[in-house]
């Protein structure tokens, strides 16, 4: 029975599911990052390559493949990719994409709509009915970007900073933001993110600590706000360039910000969107992006609806991966 391979590549962990072509699910390992942005493409296949070592699969015996990875934004960064893989030996049949394209998949059937990620940055996809794309180049500001756990947690930083100043209004972040550090004052930690003492991405722990203080204290609440808007203005600006307002389109929002369901976060995208077209579908996903991948290394081989069903029936029944790779 031939074998598919799906994977989740990101900054942070790799997601790797294995599947017959009937929708039984082989295996499912996470490991370490892969973002081809962050370790190249060399390094990325390497990462790769050893958790497919780990549950002891010939990539070159696959029959069809997804890797969907973080960090893979560009049609020649795709095309560059490709070209490696063939130069490693993978199946021909392989597809690569950013890994927006998984969540997308994961969270709707209907093969087209529009996915909002917000984790550890932000980005968006959007396909049409008729096959035609929007992506984002997602390099952070110089791309007009703003959000993700990074964003959110520099825009804490700085409020508590101009509260503790008199700059800014009063907030309860002047206290919480340096306690989540063990630190007493905004002061201490500038201090230690200027001299390096707390690395500049542990800015994105904070979130957390900033929804959990948005319900009573406006200064939070209004970075919240923010985020709302961007991920509503990502999800707008594809709507307008699909031409798809009044379509009915699914809006599938993922990555680990917007899937901690903060209520006021959601509330605030599902209403600004619903104010913007009131038959959008608009819905946080619960299935792993790597389910999403896995199901576009189905829709290769073209098997039935049945098989897809079945490999979502074998995520749904568990949240976390049937063990963690050695080399993880």
């Amino acid at each position: 029975m031939r074998t598919v391979l799906g994977v989740d590549g990101g900054n942070s962990k790799t997601e790797l599911a294995l599947a017959r072509e009937d929708g039984v699910l082989l295996a499912h390992v996470r490991g370490p990052g892969s973002s081809p942005h962050r370790l190249g493409d060399d390094g990325c296949l390497d990462v790769l390559e050893r958790l497919l070592d780990d549950v002891g699969t010939d990539r070159s015996l696959l029959d069809a493949t997804a890797l969907m990875l973080a960090g893979l934004d560009t049609l020649a960064e795709e095309t560059r990719l490709r070209a490696l893989l063939e130069t490693r030996g993978w199946t021909e049949n392989v597809a690569v994409g950013n890994d927006t394209f998984a969540l997308l998949r994961a969270g709707t059937d209907r093969g087209w709509g529009i996915a909002v990620v917000c984790g550890a940055g932000m980005n968006c996809l959007g396909v049409a009915p008729d096959g035609r794309e929007v992506r984002f180049p997602a390099y952070g500001a110089v791309s007009g970007d703003w959000g993700g756990g990074g964003d959110v947690g520099l825009a804490a930083v700085t409020a508590a900073a101009r509260s503790e100043d008199g700059r800014g209004p009063k907030t309860a972040l002047e206290h919480g933001i340096p306690a989540a550090f063990g630190l007493r004052t905004p002061s201490e930690l500038a201090e230690a993110l200027h001299h390096g003492t707390i690395p500049a991405d542990r800015l994105g722990e904070l979130p957390p600590v900033v929804f959990a203080t948005a319900s009573d204290d406006a200064v939070a609440a209004e970075i919240v706000e923010r985020l709302a808007a961007e991920v509503v203005d990502l999800a707008r600006a594809t709507l307008e360039r699909l031409e798809l307002l009044g379509g009915g389109v699914d809006i599938v929002l993922g990555g680990g910000i917007l899937q901690a369901e903060d209520p006021l976060l959601i509330q605030a995208v599902t209403t600004r969107l619903h104010d913007l077209d009131p038959t959008l579908v608009v819905g946080v996903t619960t299935s792993p992006p790597v389910l999403g991948a896995t199901l576009l290394a189905l829709d290769e081989l073209g098997v039935d609806g049945a098989a897809k069903q079945r490999l979502r029936a074998a995520f749904d029944a568990r949240s976390e991966p049937i063990a963690e790779a050695a080399s993880g």
